[in-house]
């Protein structure tokens, strides 16, 4: 009961904060303007600013483990790679490879990823690193899948076109500058001063519940069914299938504790909501991609229970 307990203490507050954003943008508290503000500003300030100092306290040393960040880099082109094989083999609707590969795949890891290890152990700084190693791939992966599967190719960039502006935008990506800012931070073991520390930390402490309330918010139960039975199966591969190939993986390679968190966001987080907006502007099918997203949304707020108690039982975290 204890284990049970403390599973559900770990996920119930953060799926009760997207509830939340819910029912205030149905309440009309929150407009489709202010949701969208908030969420370029969790993008680009809260999110950066916590993700900053968090790897920023980062014992190099001894904290920081490139077998970590390389096992959540290879990962994800493994994981990319074989959904995208597996899509080409099995999905007979061609103009839908593109995106169900994609929203199969692309998880909220940034979101859910913080919440989840600030909710358990009150840093995120594995699940930083997790970020600085997968979310780069997830943009590139991205361009590539949608430019492949666009209905009409001759209306989008070629592919290298396409990869040289998603390089652009890695090189530009908040989270990603970021992270590597921390890391400069901590290996030349440099303080911030105490002033800029605390308008730093008093916006990373923001981070979490703005981001979740924006993914609330922008949940829309009837697109949650529309396409039902891909969306089913791209939810069971993004939920179900990928955290049980690569837990036991991270089990095997000596991960536990926030390790074991962050590789969870990364294979078992739901679809975000980047991915829809990708694939309406690429010429894909955004519907089934907007199922997805919310059917996903909707179903991980079980799957990620059950993950975290799986873990608990088992003394991994």
């Amino acid at each position: 009961m204890n284990n049970f307990l403390f599973s559900l203490y770990s996920t119930l507050p953060v799926f009760l904060i997207i509830l939340a954003g819910y029912i205030f943008r149905k309440i009309g508290f929150f407009s489709d303007e202010f949701i969208k503000d908030c969420d370029r500003f969790c993008f680009k300030v809260t999110l950066p600013a916590m993700l900053m100092l968090d790897v920023a306290k980062t014992d190099i040393s001894s904290g920081f483990s490139w077998k970590f960040v390389l096992f959540c880099f290879f990962g994800t082109i493994i994981m990319f790679v074989l959904i995208y094989a597996g899509t080409l083999l099995f999905m007979k609707d061609k103009d839908r490879i593109g995106a169900f590969a994609m929203s199969s795949a692309r998880g909220s890891a940034a979101v859910l990823g913080v919440a989840f290890a600030n909710n358990i152990f009150g840093d995120s700084g594995m699940t930083a690193m997790m970020i600085m190693a997968s979310v780069p791939l997830y943009n590139v992966f991205s361009v590539i899948f949608l430019t492949l599967g666009a209905k009409h190719r001759d209306r989008t960039k070629s592919l290298g076109q396409s990869a040289i502006d998603v390089l652009k935008g890695i090189a530009v990506n908040p989270l990603i500058i970021s992270v590597f800012a921390g890391m400069l931070l901590a290996i030349f073991r440099i303080e911030i001063p105490v002033v800029p520390y605390k308008v730093l930390n008093s916006l990373g402490q923001t981070a979490s519940p703005m981001a979740l309330l924006v993914v609330g918010a922008s949940f829309d139960l009837k697109k949650a069914f529309a396409g039902i039975k891909p969306a089913l199966a791209a939810s069971f591969i993004k939920l179900v299938l990928l955290p049980s190939v690569f837990m036991p993986a991270a089990i095997y390679m000596g991960f536990n504790g926030p390790q074991l968190i962050a590789v969870l966001t990364m294979s078992g987080s739901p679809t975000t909501v980047a991915c829809y907006i990708m694939a309406k502007n690429m010429d894909n099918d955004e519907v089934l991609t907007s199922s997805i997203v919310m059917l996903t949304t909707l179903l991980s707020a079980v799957t990620l229970t059950v993950w975290v108690y799986i873990l608990k039982i088992n003394g991994l975290i």
